[in-house]
């Protein structure tokens, strides 16, 4: 094998510009970890985030820097004491040393099998978002079947996941989302769809029991209003006023995903019954990462970002 593999690597935090592509050490898997070659990655908004420094006082890098985590290839090479994993496998999940190359070390704990069904742009799409929604609704949301729950941006890499675990688990789905993408967010089995652009949120939902608000600042305060008095407000993108949430004695949960091994067969499983579905909403190749993190800044789509990194055996 190849000792050098190409990457996109940053060495200033910056714009998409400073995303080069480059040439770099391929690094040996250590204890518990398996070397994966990477076919897909996962474009997330931490991504750019990272890399243009909004999070360097509680997430700091060192340069070069590697962005990406979400990932999904077959393992090349395992590391000292694994044997759940074997070469050749393919899988997916996340590697917490970097995403966007063509191969990258990544713990065992945090990668599962691959669902034949998917492709690796496909299963690349799903690690970060399909946990956020899960961990969100359930760990954080504490959401029962019965229960009503509103997701704010339903159509995104987060809540296109949300609405399909919460239709799961039996609860009353209300989900916003804007006039083109009403149909698609009904598809994945959203009870009610709000086209925010035209029908306030506030005034069209009072009695949800949990608000899952993934799009933070311009939809906190609507969030609230939407909650039943002594409701559940998770959100993953800022935080409401704190005078607004005592008057609605709302329990305000913000927490950022972990993902695990667990999890990821879960979602697996789910995917292989038919109850879980992906989205992409586009896919460039690993030298156009710069247009992916553009297209990622804009916030607005449907579905998930990915960067094809090989071609599909």
């Amino acid at each position: 094998m190849a000792k050098q593999a190409q990457a996109i690597r940053i060495h200033n935090y910056g714009g998409p510009e400073e995303l080069k592509l480059e040439q770099t050490q391929i690094p040996d898997p250590q204890t518990d970890e398996v070397l994966v070659r990477v076919y897909a990655v996962g474009v997330n908004p931490v991504d750019w985030k990272i890399t243009e420094g909004w999070m360097k006082d509680f997430w700091p890098v060192q340069f070069p820097y590697i962005p990406g985590r979400d990932i999904a290839g077959i393992i090349e090479e395992v590391g000292p004491g694994v044997t759940a994993f074997q070469k050749g496998q393919a899988v997916f999940g996340q590697s917490a040393k970097g995403g966007y190359t063509e191969y990258i070390p990544a713990s065992i704990n945090t990668l599962a099998l691959k669902p034949d069904t998917l492709s690796f742009e496909e299963a690349a799409a799903i690690p970060v978002g399909a946990t956020t929604a899960w961990q969100g609704l359930f760990d954080h949301g504490d959401l029962q079947p019965g229960q009503t729950v509103l997701v704010q941006g339903a159509s995104g890499g987060v809540g296109l996941f949300a609405v399909q675990f919460a239709h799961w688990k039996g609860a009353r789905v209300i989900a916003t989302t804007s006039s083109s993408n009403v149909d698609f967010v009904r598809s994945l089995g959203a009870d009610r769809v709000i086209d925010y652009t035209s029908e306030p949120v506030e005034q069209a939902v009072h009695d949800a029991d949990l608000v899952f608000d993934t799009v933070g600042a311009p939809t906190l305060a609507s969030s609230l209003k939407a909650l039943k008095n002594g409701g559940t407000l998770v959100t993953i993108a800022g935080q409401p006023e704190e005078a607004q949430a005592k008057e609605k004695n709302a329990r305000v949960e913000r927490f950022s995903a972990q993902v695990s091994h667990d999890l990821l067969e879960t979602f697996a499983k789910l995917i292989q019954e038919g109850k879980l579905k992906v989205e992409l909403e586009a896919t460039y190749p690993l030298a156009e990462a710069a247009q992916a993190h553009q297209r990622s800044k804009t916030g607005h789509g449907r579905g998930r970002i990915v960067l094809k990194v090989a071609n599909q055996q």
